[in-house]
């Protein structure tokens, strides 16, 4: 499963692009408020109890609070008008909003390993955990857990991918608190090397999930197209529009949770030219109203022309 991706149900939200801002300002600094005590918290514990693991789960959470203040920076820029210089507007600042959080997650990851391998190259100096770090360990894993719950819950009310990969970065956190909890279970039990152990395995954890959303972003913003299915419903609606002879050559590219279209479609020859611009708008219109579509350009053909500049169409 890509955890980037939104339902794709090939309707278009209902939600504005400022309502969307708004549930991604409110989300985010929910996020904040618990990533700011559960860093701490799990620092402080984690070097006063003597656990790698739970200060690696620890600086998990500080990455989290990073990437927050990434989403609700690229959150502000996203949601400006369409001016000169982006006259596609500037929903993109999400997309690489996820290319940082990626990035982010990997670096971080890639440190925890290094840091567990160089404790793993001398066992003998491991220390037994405090059970303090234990709880503390359990109590992260419940509230992110439900943090998760809660972020995924608005993102895909809005259908926000990048809501959905804060989420997630929320999820990989309780998924390492846990790791950090079983870790902790053997050191107390007798087996100390168990705590580097879980750190090594948190970081790893961390890094493939940074990857991850960081090559999802990257194809983003080198224009990949959407799914085929969405493709294919944006086409169907095309053709069900009044005066639509044929479909032909749509493109489609990502342009943060919206998509650019381009498409032929083909009407009578006989038609006149104002007739064909105004069947033209009216299958802009339907799939403007229809799909998360920010833009469609149109190229009106005439339908069944054997010198027309295309292949011929099969219908």
């Amino acid at each position: 499963m890509n955890f980037t991706e939104i339902d794709d149900d090939s309707e278009h939200s209902s939600h504005t692009p400022a309502e969307r801002a708004r549930a991604a300002s409110r989300t985010t600094w929910v996020s904040v408020g618990v990533n700011v005590v559960l860093s701490a918290t799990q620092i402080a514990v984690g070097i006063a109890a003597k656990s790698q693991a739970l200060v690696a789960g620890g600086i998990h959470s500080l990455s989290d609070l990073v990437a927050d203040f990434v989403v609700l920076l690229a959150g502000h820029h996203s949601q400006k008008d369409a001016d000169v210089g982006h006259p596609y507007g500037h929903q993109r600042f999400e997309n690489a909003a996820s290319l940082v959080l990626g990035l982010l997650l990997l670096m971080v990851g890639v440190g925890m390993v290094w840091s567990a391998v160089v404790k793993l190259e001398t066992p003998e100096s491991i220390p037994t955990a405090h059970i303090s770090a234990l709880w503390v360990a359990l109590g992260a894993l419940a509230a992110k857990e439900i943090l998760f719950r809660y972020m995924l819950k608005v993102a895909k009310q809005v259908k926000s991918s990048m809501l959905v990969a804060n989420a997630w970065h929320a999820r990989s956190d309780a998924a390492s608190s846990l790791v950090v909890g079983l870790g902790l279970i053997g050191n107390l039990l007798g087996y100390p090397l168990l705590d580097p152990v879980a750190a090594l395995i948190v970081g790893i954890m961390v890094g493939k999930m940074g990857w991850g959303f960081g090559w999802d972003a990257l194809h983003d913003l080198m224009d990949r197209a959407v799914n085929a299915e969405e493709v294919e419903a944006i086409r169907a609606t095309l053709r069900q529009t009044p005066g639509v002879a044929g479909v032909h050559d749509v493109r489609t590219r990502k342009m943060g949770d919206m998509v650019v279209v381009d498409a032929h479609i083909e009407v009578d020859a006989m038609l006149t030219v104002e007739q064909g611009h105004n069947i033209a708008v009216a299958a802009r219109a339907a799939v403007m109203r229809r799909h998360r579509v920010l833009n469609l350009m149109t190229h009106v053909d005439p339908a069944h022309r054997p010198d027309a500049d295309h292949d011929a169409v099969l219908h």
